[in-house]
């Protein structure tokens, strides 16, 4: 099932992709909140499938509704360096373990929501990422246990501005801007998509591809990851994990070559199974 957070009607509501657009099942009975549906677990989603088939919901265009952020998470971690060739590409030592930082709540975005570049920076770089949405409360879970704290997976783009990011070992200040963390614009629940298997993962700057990876090739696999974030921080329902880019990254390319992101630039984050993310810059 692919779901999604969306303003219809200036109502915000959650809705399924059906044949033929986006169904409201707020409409329906169910929740208003994406995060509400999360915490129902797989009975809501058994009851919502139900509904679709025995009821004649609204259904709308994708292009006439007001897509949301997929969720309200409390807390949003990123994983660095999660993929060797980016990695390398970057000067980095590819990771013994993961590495976490963070993004703040006003960093999140939505499918085609514009995103403002402060002018007092000017090395924005994409980075085209696989983010795992989690279901249910974890804290200290084995790797066996994460799969079944997870309740789906959306496309994200962790916008870094570079000439902040490095100011210090800490790299906060260039990940954690405004509109710096796009996600959507579905959440592709856990049944139906399976991390162990290869999914395309691209990035595309005004039609140029910029990215081509695959999802199978991070060093610390999606339920791994789960597990290890789940050690040092509870995970609740809404909650968003990045999981890290492939190579191909602005800030990989040789000094001379780097052509930073720039207002009037589109960005396109694509993971096959799930979606694209679109995120205009202005």
């Amino acid at each position: 099932m692919k779901l999604c957070s969306v303003e219809i009607n200036e109502s915000s509501v959650v809705g399924v992709l059906i044949d033929g657009g986006i169904a409201d099942v707020t409409s329906l009975g169910f929740p208003a909140r994406m995060n509400d549906v999360i915490e129902g677990g797989d009975d809501m989603l058994i009851r919502i499938e139900n509904a679709l088939k025995d009821k004649s919901p609204s259904v709308f265009d994708e292009e006439s509704v007001k897509f949301l952020p997929v969720t309200e998470p409390k807390k949003i971690i990123c994983e660095g360096l999660n993929f060797k060739d980016h990695a390398e590409e970057t000067g980095g030592d590819v990771p013994k373990h993961p590495i976490f930082f963070s993004k703040f709540s006003d960093a999140l975005s939505a499918h085609n929501e514009p995103v403002t570049l402060p002018p007092w920076l000017k090395k924005y770089d994409y980075e085209a990422e696989l983010v795992i949405v989690i279901g249910k409360h974890a804290y200290n879970v084995s790797v066996e246990e994460a799969e079944t704290c997870i309740f789906g997976y959306t496309c994200g783009n962790d916008l870094s501005a570079r000439d902040a990011q490095f100011l210090s070992s800490q790299w906060l200040a260039g990940k954690a801007l405004p509109g710096s963390g796009p996600v959507g614009p579905y959440i592709v629940t856990r049944d139906c998509f399976d991390p162990r298997e290869p999914h395309g993962i691209f990035c595309e700057v005004d039609g140029e591809t910029v990215q081509s990876g695959n999802t199978i090739d991070m060093i610390f696999p999606c339920f791994e990851a789960v597990s290890t974030a789940s050690k040092f921080f509870p995970l609740s329902p809404g909650d968003l994990l990045f999981t890290g880019t492939p190579a191909g990254v602005i800030q990989g390319r040789k000094r001379e070559d780097r052509v930073w992101l720039k207002p009037g630039d589109i960005v396109k984050v694509a993971i096959d199974g799930i979606g694209t993310l679109v995120t205009p810059l202005v």
